[in-house]
């Protein structure tokens, strides 16, 4: 008889949310984590960067307090400091997770789990890391197997790893990945990101603020390129305002080492860069390595993803998988959603996953966070479309809170006004996108957001004025000239 009704491999916002729901369906279940629970969310991505960048946030208010009538004098910071207070953080949570599976029942079994069937694995022990001592993060081969375990379903939730550039130079000392970032003791001086979508823009954002020379190589014609158009262009005036060199339409051709990383850039801004450190943030590619896949039958595509439906079943029978492994969207939010909804059909409960409406965020400065479809998108999916923007600057709160740099832009349906799209630049943009989403959800059209009384004064009036503007029946900005 099998150990477990069910067993998930991994335990980050897919894997332990999957649990936790698996459990409280009357499941009994195991989780295998080679880590600290939390997975790269909570140990190496949203939670970590995140800490780090309220930090800069402050750095940087504090050092503008004068504007606010506030005097703080030799304003300073300490990055040891700073990466304690996140590594605090991290624990906190990581610990809280632990907890919550304990609480609901979750069995946790540490190590390294390998399929030895499609719904049996052998759990390996697992080293300590080379580069952070105490963390498996890149421990070597796992070691003999100590324990075999059998399940009735079994969910891989093993997420993504940084991917590594093909170019000369790229394992050189000095050259890094997201992951690698949070070893670095110090602020380099001169830093160059390869990739300006959202991992990069956030480390060349956090990093400028503490004092380095931030160079951004970005191979397509804009900063996060995945964003609207008027999203990454606006993003890269901002960088440019602070000092941040963005080079677009460009590459890294290689690395060489000398007194310093000698970086060699391609293409129509062609020059030689001289950093301290390489942050390569240039996407991420699935965790699978060593999990024997290929003896529990699991298929995978071309990129290496394992394909699912939309209840998570991948073409094993009892085998489901979930969060970054998947490719649908490597986020946490959509993770911990394919969780939830894996955990309920295997428990017999009707459920599917709908794509349809996914919001994102990007933690730079300013902040960008978007849901729907783009300008271009929904041009090419054939929308005849209405767009409306509104800046911040014409609202009053964002003027009391001191920044006022970005705006909202609305893509609706021309003949129904039926939102299409939200895309926001600009203070708080991740929490304010929200409203986006179930705008979306709900077949809201711009009248119905323009009639829907929003709080004064507030970031979120922002919402009701973008969709007065789509009207054509702005208030606080002036009427486009016929």
């Amino acid at each position: 008889m099998p150990e477990f009704d069910l067993l998930v491999v991994g335990g980050g916002p897919g894997g332990y949310v999957a649990a936790i729901r698996a459990a409280q369906r009357g499941l009994s279940v195991g989780l295998v984590e080679k880590e600290r629970p939390g997975g790269v969310c909570l140990n190496w991505g949203c939670i970590p960067t995140k800490a780090m960048l309220r930090s800069a946030e402050v750095f940087q208010t504090v050092s503008a307090a004068a504007d606010f009538g506030v005097f703080a004098d030799n304003v300073r910071f300490d990055f040891a400091a700073v990466r304690q207070r996140k590594d605090g953080i991290v624990k906190e949570l990581t610990d809280g997770v632990a907890g919550l599976l304990k609480a609901n029942g979750v069995t946790i079994i540490e190590g390294h789990a390998r399929f030895t069937g499609p719904t049996t694995v052998e759990v390996h022990e697992v080293g300590a890391s080379p580069i952070f001592p105490g963390g498996p993060r890149y421990a070597a081969a796992p070691t003999t197997p100590v324990r075999q375990i059998g399940a009735r379903d079994v969910i891989v939730a093993t997420g993504s790893v940084p991917a590594r550039l093909p170019i000369p130079g790229a394992d050189l000392p000095g050259v890094i990945t997201s992951d690698g970032a949070f070893g670095l003791t110090e602020v380099p001086r001169r830093l160059v990101v390869v990739g300006g979508s959202a991992v990069g823009a956030e480390w060349a954002s956090l990093f400028a603020t503490f004092g380095s020379e931030v160079t951004i190589v970005e191979l397509q014609d804009r900063l996060v390129p995945l964003e609207d158009k008027d999203i990454g262009v606006a993003l890269g005036r901002s960088f440019g305002k602070r000092g941040i060199s963005v080079l677009t339409g460009s590459t890294v051709e290689s690395i060489a080492q000398g007194d310093a990383l000698r970086v060699t850039v391609g293409g129509p801004q062609a020059r030689e860069l001289d950093a301290d450190v390489v942050l390569v943030g240039v996407g991420r590619r699935p965790n699978t390595a060593d999990l024997g896949l290929d003896v529990a039958g699991i298929t995978t595509d071309a990129r290496g993803f394992i394909e699912v439906d939309d209840q998570l079943r991948t073409g094993v029978e009892h085998v489901y998988a979930i969060g970054d492994v998947t490719g649908r969207a490597l986020l946490a939010h959509v993770a911990s959603h394919q969780g939830l909804t894996a955990a309920d059909v295997i428990a017999g409960h009707p459920a599917h996953i709908d794509y349809t409406v996914i919001p994102a965020a990007t933690f730079t400065h300013p902040e960008i966070a978007s849901v729907g479809l783009t300008e271009e998108r929904a041009r090419a999916a054939g929308h005849e479309v209405i767009t409306a923007k509104f800046p911040f600057a014409a609202l009053g709160r964002p003027k009391t809170f001191g920044d006022t740099e970005g705006f909202m832009k609305i893509v609706a349906g021309q003949r129904h006004q039926e939102v299409l799209g939200v895309h926001i630049i600009g203070p708080s943009a991740s929490d304010l996108i929200t409203e986006g989403a179930l705008a979306i959800s709900l077949e809201a059209t711009l009248d119905e957001l323009a009639d829907t009384i929003h709080a004064h004064p507030t970031l979120g009036e922002i919402g009701m004025e973008a969709a007065l503007t789509g009207l054509g029946l702005p208030v606080h900005i002036a009427p486009r000239k016929r």
